[in-house]
């Protein structure tokens, strides 16, 4: 009987716990930026708050497939990364949350959702990276690709590697790199002569960096900023920012019906501060969206890079379309 009535108290706290100032509970959230730096973002911001966080790391498909699984019913409270097109499609499924945070102004208009649903926090920028080691033992003499057209030499067969676009945004911008800067029927052309010469389709955007930095291939297709991380931690790699490539942003948004909404938009707010965007460019070396906060230094401003006029409705509409004709053609 006192078990039982020790177990009821436990129960009865716990629910008064969690029914008694918003801040108290347990702020939830899908990350798929990196568990380093997820860790570091939440550990800061419940030092700065006091509010405890739980955080899921998965890949892009995966989190937003289940942000709009359980957009009546939500699991978590933030959608914390992707780029904006997968907000856009969260958005689109009636998923999202609108909260115009005040930190939002300092935030440029291509960063940011006209209706306040999502908000980029880092900019993104696609490149090649280059095992410097295992590109001269396999290629001796070779120049390093300079450009996505580079790409298409038959010699570099099975060394390169690229994410698989269903699974992954990093891919799929990729993907949509070359539609928009070719041309649709001209892209597909170009992607469907690449196609046989990777090695490999990872399912994770971080996959690639990871597997240059380990000397597995030669070549991968990634985020500049993450293979900059790997050269600054001492691995053999070089990064390639090819003209017409694209950049796009990290976003950060609000589940609709979000259990913890005062929190969540306390955690935008976070996101969006020069600490914390500091904090991630200094893991990371992600270029910081607000213009208070300065880039770790070895990342790329976004003023050097030659980047296309990336439509993201287009390829937000286009998305089912072109992950379908890739399934059926390439994976």
């Amino acid at each position: 009987m006192k078990k039982l009535i020790f177990g009821l108290t436990l129960i009865l706290t716990a629910f008064a716990i969690t029914s008694c100032g918003k801040e108290k509970q347990t702020l939830r959230f899908y990350s798929i930026i990196h568990e380093e730096e997820t860790k570091a973002l939440t550990d800061l911001f419940t030092e700065k708050t006091g509010i405890p966080v739980e955080f899921l790391r998965a890949s892009t498909g995966e989190l937003v497939n289940r942000v709009i699984a359980e957009k009546d019913d939500p699991q978590a409270d933030i959608l914390l990364g992707g780029a904006t097109n997968y907000h856009i499609q969260a958005n689109k499924a009636g998923a999202l949350e609108p909260y115009k945070s005040p930190l939002a102004e300092k935030v440029p208009s291509y960063a940011k959702s006209d209706d306040d649903t999502y908000t980029g926090f880092c900019v993104l920028t696609l490149g090649i990276g280059i095992n410097k080691g295992r590109f001269e033992e396999k290629f001796p003499g070779k120049k390093v690709p300079a450009t996505w057209d580079d790409l298409l030499d038959p010699d570099f067969k099975g060394e390169i590697v690229l994410t698989n676009p269903v699974a992954s945004s990093t891919a799929y911008l990729f993907v949509q790199n070359q539609l928009q800067r070719l041309g649709y029927d001209k892209g597909w052309d170009y992607l469907l002569k690449l196609a046989p010469l990777v090695g490999q389709f990872p399912d994770s955007g971080s996959a690639p960096a990871k597997l240059l930095g380990t000397g597995e291939y030669a070549i991968g297709v990634s985020y500049l900023h993450a293979v900059a991380k790997y050269g600054a931690d001492g691995f053999d790699v070089a990064t390639v920012a090819p003209p017409q490539t694209v950049g796009d942003v990290d976003c950060i948004a609000i589940m609709k019906n979000a259990k913890n909404m005062d929190a969540a938009k306390k955690f935008v707010d976070f996101m969006l501060s020069k600490e914390a965007q500091e904090l991630m460019s200094s893991i990371d070396f992600t270029i910081p969206v607000n213009p208070d906060a300065k880039g770790a230094e070895g990342s790329i401003p976004v003023s050097q890079l030659d980047l296309i006029q990336y439509d993201v409705a287009k390829a937000a509409e286009q998305k089912d379309e072109v992950l379908s004709k890739w399934s059926l053609n390439v994976k």
